[in-house]
């Protein structure tokens, strides 16, 4: 296979019993919560919320990685930032999947919708933001920023594909450059408005970075397993190597790190000022089987893979690492849950119906439009100047180009 063939085609190759599984997942994930929203729609509605929050973290996370690709101008997730890529063009479908949630928000999902903020001193304080007008807006200028940057990333790394020109390069830095920072700000807000808000009285300055950390933690964990996939089915086989792979199991250890720091943080801040706005998050979910949860996450989520990825070779063991990056949706699902469900269960954890449905749902359209993203592009950047150095091609003068236009 040529390194620079813009005849690069190469689809996506799903065995025989695997290729229905995106449309039945679409199809009885959509017959169940339809019958939940008109049977239960107060759980309908908390269910969907969590099932959009999982994904859209999996979304953001994408759109993180392909930015920090081109700020730290890496060479090795070259041949993966296409996957990345795919990932982050996600954002607009999501758009269309929040409509249900804009429906419902006033009269099941969220409290201070319903509530005079002259009466309500917390809701007060929150203006102009916490408000009917506010929060629909903000959700426009969300998802159309995401959908912007996006869309904007994979375009000029579409058109690299077929002109190999070093303009396309600078113009992905520049977009990454300035949209770091949006990315930054947009994700608080998404996080503080759709979560956080369930609860408007409760204040925590570290919500946005601790959604932002389970985010990339839980989207490396699919990217590996994606990367894994199309490698071993042929997509990806001649351009992801060993580096590759490592490299995204080590920011999967980093990161594992880093949410249980912000958690942590999160919880030990609250705690030591003691202050009852703040603390009452917590007592809520310390109550009946919600403790268990508590318990589950510190070591599921934190010890069990720290410990398994402190190896060197761990992050190169499939064997390992499949079942390790189930195990992480696993854990960014219990998560969720712990963040969103006690509102509807206040008492136990309870793995609802409606939570598998609308999951099943979500990951159906995903990945229907993953696979046709996919199959419509070529598997990696081919006229990239960093990819000959991703795979250990060196060549005097490789380079030159991009020197001359800086």
């Amino acid at each position: 296979m040529a390194l620079h063939d813009t005849s690069v085609t190469e689809k996506l190759v799903v065995g025989p019993k695997w290729r229905k599984l995106p449309l039945g997942l679409l199809i009885g994930g959509a017959i169940i919560g339809l019958i939940g929203a008109f049977v239960n729609t107060r759980q309908f509605a908390h269910s969907y919320l969590l099932a959009f929050m999982f994904f859209l973290s999996i979304c953001l996370g994408g759109m993180f990685l392909v930015m920090i690709h081109h700020l730290f101008d890496a060479a090795w997730s070259v041949p993966v930032r296409r996957v990345a890529e795919h990932i982050a063009c996600l954002l607009p479908i999501m758009a269309a999947l929040f409509v249900p949630i804009a429906i419902l928000a006033p009269g099941y999902i969220y409290e201070w919708m319903r509530r005079d903020p002259h009466l309500d001193h917390a809701l007060h304080a929150k203006h102009p933001l916490f408000t009917m007008g506010g929060f629909y807006i903000i959700a426009v200028v969300l998802f159309v920023i995401w959908s912007w940057l996006a869309w904007s990333l994979r375009k000029w790394s579409l058109e690299q594909d077929k002109t190999g020109a070093a303009v396309c390069t600078f113009k992905m830095r520049k977009y990454s450059a300035g949209g770091i920072y949006l990315f930054a700000l947009t994700l608080t807000l998404g996080a503080i408005m759709w979560m956080k808000a369930l609860e408007h009285q409760w204040f925590s300055t570290m919500y946005g970075v601790y959604y932002y950390a389970a985010s990339v933690w839980t989207t490396l964990a699919t990217f590996y397993l994606l990367v894994a996939f199309l490698k071993r089915t042929g997509s990806l086989s001649g351009v992801v190597h060993t580096r590759q792979m490592h490299d995204i199991g080590v920011l999967l250890f980093a990161f594992t790190v880093f949410y249980a720091y912000i958690a942590f943080s999160q919880y030990f801040l609250i705690w030591n000022a003691a202050i009852p706005e703040e603390t009452f998050w917590y007592v809520k979910r310390e109550q009946g089987s919600w403790w268990q949860i508590c318990m589950l996450l510190v070591f599921g989520h934190f010890a069990l893979p720290f410990l398994l990825l402190l190896r060197i070779d761990a992050k190169l063991s499939l064997p390992l690492m499949v079942p390790l990056c189930i195990w992480a949706w696993l854990m960014h699902f219990i998560d969720m849950s712990f963040n969103i469900i006690p509102l509807v269960s206040p008492n136990d954890f309870q793995l609802h119906i409606l939570d598998i449905g609308c999951m099943a749902f979500f990951a159906g359209v995903l990945s229907l439009v993953f696979i046709k993203y996919f199959n419509s592009h070529p598997p990696y950047p081919i006229k990239d100047p960093r990819l000959g150095e991703a795979l250990g091609v060196h060549h005097a003068g490789a380079r030159a180009p991009i020197a001359a236009s800086e």
